[in-house]
């Protein structure tokens, strides 16, 4: 699944295991920065073969609509295994060739903590390409120049621990539920579905955690983010003196 810009560099670009990682941990953020006119895109490191719902084809039509819902400029699918995503040599170069070719000011990836083993190690993979694509000699597919991103976030997928930051997506929570319905194969039950966590309230639940979130900082909705480092603020916690 390619859904390309013509040679354009991005502001974001947001890793993910499965098509609708993305979307559950920050769908809102990706419209709410998309409709400023950022360029974000998704990088999706499996065709998710091994899906209990649904077919690689049937989340290749869902994931391209969800894009189009959410904005954004560019969604790629690597050719990493689905339930194979390991640290090798090869692996990081497949990551550091998009980050070098799209040349992202920032880069999200799942939050390591998470129940899924495909979300934890695709963070630690996201983490090594990021470091590998900024080194001079590290050479990869199409052996581009290196690239250093200024930051990397990690969204929550199946988690729900206590975030570095949130980002404030009231304003934009409908899209991000349109996006995740997109994908009726994964959340939608019907008698052909096989049972999972999927099908069974999942989209409620998601909307109930960024409404908490929301809530912990005074707005209606909010998505929540962990850092590996500091964030280093500029401006005025209280604002100007009178």
């Amino acid at each position: 699944m390619n859904r390309r810009m013509e040679l354009q560099y991005l502001d974001i670009l947001a890793f993910g295991a499965h098509a609708d990682d993305v979307e559950i941990g920050m769908g809102g953020t990706i419209a709410k920065y998309a409709s400023k006119g950022y360029k974000i895109g998704i990088c999706d490191l499996t065709k998710a073969e091994l899906s209990s719902n649904g077919t690689v084809d049937i989340r290749r039509t869902e994931a391209n609509r969800a894009a189009e819902i959410l904005g954004t400029s560019v969604r790629e699918t690597l050719d990493i295994p689905d339930r194979g995503i390991f640290l090798t040599e090869s692996y990081i170069k497949k990551v550091a060739n998009v980050i070098r070719r799209y040349r992202p000011k920032i880069v999200f990836a799942p939050y390591f903590e998470d129940r899924h083993p495909d979300h934890s190690n695709c963070a630690r993979l996201v983490k090594e390409a990021v470091f590998s694509a900024g080194i001079k000699k590290f050479e990869t597919q199409e052996n581009s120049e290196p690239h250093r991103v200024a930051n990397v976030f990690y969204y929550m997928i199946n988690g729900f621990h206590v975030p570095d930051f949130v980002i404030d997506i009231s304003d934009f929570i409908d899209k991000k539920m349109a996006a995740l319905h997109a994908y009726e194969s994964q959340f939608v039950k019907s008698n052909e579905s096989f049972e999972t966590p999927l099908v069974n309230g999942y989209i409620e639940a998601v909307e109930a955690r960024e409404r908490m979130f929301g809530k912990e900082a005074g707005v209606a909705f909010a998505e929540g983010f962990k850092t590996a480092r500091p964030i280093l603020i500029n401006h005025d916690l209280i604002g100007d003196k009178e």
